[in-house]
């Protein structure tokens, strides 16, 4: 053991199992509530943010943790200097005129379910933008939704004082997401 391993043998496990979303599919599109996160994802200059290294997910785990107890369902993390970056667990995404807003991927993981989310919205013609979000900004947004493996696409009704209403963006991408990963025929019993 050391931080130097060269020479360690590397050893790798997969282990695949069903997993079912974190929210509750008749409670989905009410949207879910979260609160801020105290720590911040960290500036990538400091580690490897882009990898899913289990390093990162302490501070989501802890802020996760405290969300739940204060009887959210989740935490919005903002990145290293205060900027609007991801959830614990899951990707985030903001609609404002019929536009999607998603911050750049530069100090987390742009996620699978990110870039299915995206390729969606712009198969049915929805502009996507990346770009830095300032807190400041949720005000403007009207509707608001987060993705990961589990918790697919989301609804967010509420992040600390922000209200958003869960609406047809958000809906739509929900069926469009269902659609796109279960098998056929399971799609349409969901």
């Amino acid at each position: 053991m050391g931080v130097s391993a060269p020479t360690n043998t590397i050893h790798l496990a997969i282990a695949a199992w069903d997993w079912p979303s974190y929210f509750d599919p008749a409670e989905k599109l009410k949207g879910i509530r979260m609160c801020m996160a105290e720590y911040r994802r960290p500036d990538p200059a400091t580690t490897p943010a882009l990898a899913k290294a289990s390093g990162l997910y302490m501070i989501c785990t802890i802020s996760k943790h405290k969300a739940e107890r204060a009887g959210y369902a989740d935490a919005m993390m903002l990145d290293w200097q205060g900027r609007v970056a991801e959830c614990t667990g899951a990707n985030i995404f903001f609609i404002k005129d019929g536009k999607i807003h998603t911050p750049i991927a530069d100090c987390f993981l742009a996620g699978i379910t990110r870039a299915t989310a995206i390729d969606l919205a712009r198969r049915r013609g929805i502009e996507v933008i990346e770009r830095r979000i300032m807190p400041d900004e949720l005000d403007g947004f009207t509707e608001c939704f987060i993705t990961g493996t589990a918790a697919e696409v989301t609804p967010v009704s509420e992040i600390a004082n922000w209200k958003f209403t869960p609406g047809k963006i958000s809906e739509q991408l929900m069926a469009d997401y269902t659609a796109e990963v279960q098998p056929k025929g399971k799609a349409a019993a969901a």
